[in-house]
């Protein structure tokens, strides 16, 4: 009488250890595949949050209006708009789902973080008496950056570009062009430079307007 075929114990544990093996290499492969599919995703959010930053910037900026937001009490002297390295103030309507319509004073500033500095907006209505309080708490545009600065830039007489400056305090003009620089912590993220003409600067660029200067005795 023969007895019936079958397999060795070290068969059974050989086709076991290669099935393992595969399993095991199956799965490293869709581990792979999905963490490469999620950092795939978040480089799109990132950059998708980056154009959508600039883009809100340069709607905002180009539309700033040449309408005063601070007298000073001394000299009568009006202002526009305010630059120094790490704080930008200006006037310019609001888009309709955030505001009440209107001008407003809206204030882009470069602030510590907890992953380096952080971009925050911040916009105040424009009453009679000046701003009024903010309705919300400043927006976080961005963060994780390294440095950052505004600058602003004026043109001569001539109608020649001068260089750029971190401060501009001119009273009753708007500047012909402003910039953001800005770079990140993280260095796979690049912010291509930002520079915004103010649709309403060239009017008051070439010359003084009266509140520009005390009135004379």
């Amino acid at each position: 009488m023969k007895r019936a075929a079958g397999f060795t114990l070290i068969e059974v544990i050989v086709a076991t250890s290669l099935l393992a093996l595969g399993m095991a290499l199956a799965f490293a492969s869709l581990r792979g595949a999905a963490r490469a599919t999620t950092h795939a995703e978040q480089i799109a959010q990132r950059e998708e949050r980056l154009r959508a930053v600039q883009g809100f910037l340069r709607t905002q900026l180009t539309a700033a209006m040449p309408i005063p937001f601070e007298f000073d009490p001394d000299t009568g002297q009006a202002n526009f708009l305010r630059v120094s390295p790490n704080r930008l103030e200006y006037v310019a309507s609001m888009p309709g789902y955030l505001s009440r319509g209107g001008p407003y004073l809206q204030t882009l500033e470069i602030v510590p973080g907890p992953k380096g500095q952080r971009l925050l907006f911040q916009h105040q209505m424009l009453g009679t008496d000046g701003p009024l309080k903010a309705e919300r708490e400043p927006l976080v545009l961005l963060d994780g950056i390294a440095d950052a600065r505004f600058e602003a830039r004026n043109i001569d007489p001539g109608g020649k570009p001068l260089s750029w400056e971190s401060r501009w305090e001119v009273s009753a003009q708007l500047p012909p062009m402003l910039r953001l620089r800005l770079r990140f912590t993280d260095p796979t993220l690049r912010w291509p430079e930002l520079a915004v003409a103010p649709r309403l600067a060239v009017a008051y660029a070439a010359a003084a307007d009266p509140l520009a200067r005390p009135a004379e005795p």
